[in-house]
């Protein structure tokens, strides 16, 4: 079974807007079982469209689409269907239309023709019925093949898929059975991995395959199998998890697909405790990150974003002959605002992180690209140099994933 995801709008070619919708349906589709052939992305164009679903047919058992479905002249897919599916006119949904009233209806806004025309659809096509937004999904059938057009809005889109489009492609195709575990590991790049676990990667069966996932700072690593799942198959790559995690005690945070900052918040949920940030370079990022995840609050007490020297001794305490004499982004310094956090802020945990960012800034002795960072509870602090490159989005990500990897070891001496 295969799948292709178009994705219609100048504002994604212009790079206006980044493209996260078909990565989250990729996901979506690889859970039940169904291979993505190709992303295409393409401009509001009737001539670029057609030719995209014409390509997409010829491959493709299902195309989905998202975007251009508003009520502006710009927003053209609807008309575009129509002309590839041979429809004859345009009719209103009324079920659509109750969810457009009821839309406006709800934010005292005026109720207009162009709002009312979002409710009007294709005659041959089928509605699946959008109660988040005023825009329809719809759906075509060309033989055994199905379009689905969908608002370009994630949440909406996240929504029909969920609710809709997802149940509707489980009950009309008979999809692979599919089961995948994944390890999450951090502070290792995937060469070193790679070479670490090659024996364990060569004695894989043909119906187990092995992915390397990686991202800045950590690698995910995924076994999967999709010729079948049961429960010999569940116990047989559980088996070759556990080898593989013993082979890199020093490198794994958790056997499951959920990122770093949320294996910390539940163990530390589990065990009553409490967490704060000091953070200079990454500017709040460290905080973005925790807090992205709901109920975060039982673990997480806030923290302070401190760049300059005054705000790192009024909130911190830090000694000011200590930033005299050794600067911002020095050990002596990080020691120093780390306990000030686990004390002022009264957590047991605490994240402290000074560097520099770049692109300038940077000295002799300390380049861009130097961070020092450290974590520390009540009876033991760990602080740990980094060097990391010369940009500065890197930077930052990186110095996050090195904070919680720093974090995790210490959690794990301690509650593990």
């Amino acid at each position: 079974m295969q799948a292709e995801i178009i994705t219609i709008g100048d504002e994604i070619l212009i790079g206006q807007i980044v493209d996260s919708n078909s990565a989250w349906m990729a996901t979506e589709l690889n859970k039940i079982g169904i291979n993505v052939k190709q992303i295409t992305s393409v401009s509001d164009n009737e001539n670029h469209i057609l030719e995209a679903f014409k390509e997409a047919e010829s491959r493709a058992d299902i195309i989905l689409i998202t975007g251009g479905l508003g009520p502006t002249k710009d927003d053209i897919t609807k008309k575009t269907m129509a002309k590839y599916f041979g429809s004859k006119e345009m009719v209103i949904d009324e079920p659509t239309l109750e969810v457009v009233k009821k839309i406006f209806a709800k934010y005292k806004a005026p109720l207009l023709d162009v709002n009312i025309d979002q409710a009007r659809v294709p005659d041959n096509c089928e509605v699946l019925l959008n109660e988040q937004g005023t825009a329809p999904c719809m759906l075509f059938r060309k033989g055994a093949k199905i379009f689905i057009s969908m608002p370009g809005v994630p949440y909406e889109m996240m929504n029909l898929m969920s609710t809709k489009v997802i149940p509707l492609i489980k009950k009309e195709y008979e999809l692979p059975a599919i089961y995948h575990q994944t390890i999450l590991t951090a502070g290792v790049g995937e060469s070193f991995l790679a070479e670490e676990i090659k024996d364990i990667e060569e004695a894989l069966p043909p119906y187990i395959k092995l992915a390397y996932l990686p991202k800045l700072g950590s690698v995910r690593l995924r076994l999967s199998s999709t010729s079948h799942a049961d429960e010999n198959i569940k116990k047989e790559i559980n088996g070759f998890i556990n080898q593989i995690i013993d082979k890199i005690p020093k490198y794994w945070v958790a056997k499951e697909d959920i990122p770093i900052e949320k294996v910390i918040l539940n163990l530390m949920m589990e065990n009553n405790l409490t967490l704060s940030v000091a953070e200079s370079c990454t500017g709040g990022s460290i905080s973005q990150a925790i807090t992205q995840h709901a109920g975060c609050s039982a673990v997480f007490a806030g923290g302070g974003i401190v760049y300059s020297y005054e705000l790192k001794t009024k909130l911190l305490g830090v000694n000011p002959k200590t930033l005299a004499d050794f600067g911002a982004v020095s050990e002596e310094t990080i020691k120093e605002m780390v306990k000030g956090a686990l004390n002022n802020f009264s957590t047991d945990y605490a994240i402290a992180v000074s560097g520099i960012a770049g692109p300038d800034g940077g000295t002799e002795d300390k380049p861009v690209g130097t961070v020092w960072i450290a974590v520390a509870n009540k009876d033991k602090t760990v602080t740990k140099k980094f060097s990391f490159g010369n940009k500065r989005t890197q930077n930052i990500e990186r110095s996050v994933m090195a904070a919680f990897n720093l974090l995790f070891r210490l959690l794990k001496e301690n509650v593990v």
